[in-house]
């Protein structure tokens, strides 16, 4: 049996100098993600962290600790059992925050 795997780019060159959630992405078809954030330019922390929906309208945390960098570069996580919906939250944090991200949400039957 081949397995599916897909790989989609929730956000490209986006910058925020405090809170940026993800659209929502319908995941249900797969088993396991692989949460991708490249920070192009950081001046800050950047956390990052999943949520969770059954719907795609009700949100709550995954449970999954965030995962966080301190200058340019690649954060990653993986996640399982996740339900039907995926979304990823991003907080930069400092004197003077700002982050420029792609975000990657990389999925596996």
């Amino acid at each position: 049996m081949i397995k599916h795997s897909f790989t989609a780019v929730l956000e490209r060159n986006v910058t925020f100098t405090d809170t940026l959630v993800t659209e929502p992405y319908e995941v249900a078809w797969a088993r396991e993600a692989r949460v991708f954030v490249r920070a192009l330019d950081l001046a800050g922390r950047l956390e990052a962290s999943a949520e969770i929906s059954p719907d795609g309208l009700f949100w709550m945390p995954e449970g999954t600790p965030p995962v966080a960098i301190q200058q340019a570069g690649l954060l990653s996580f993986p996640l399982r059992e996740f339900g039907h919906w995926l979304r990823l939250a991003l907080r930069v944090t400092g004197p003077a925050p700002s982050a420029r991200v792609i975000v990657y949400l990389a999925l596996k039957e």
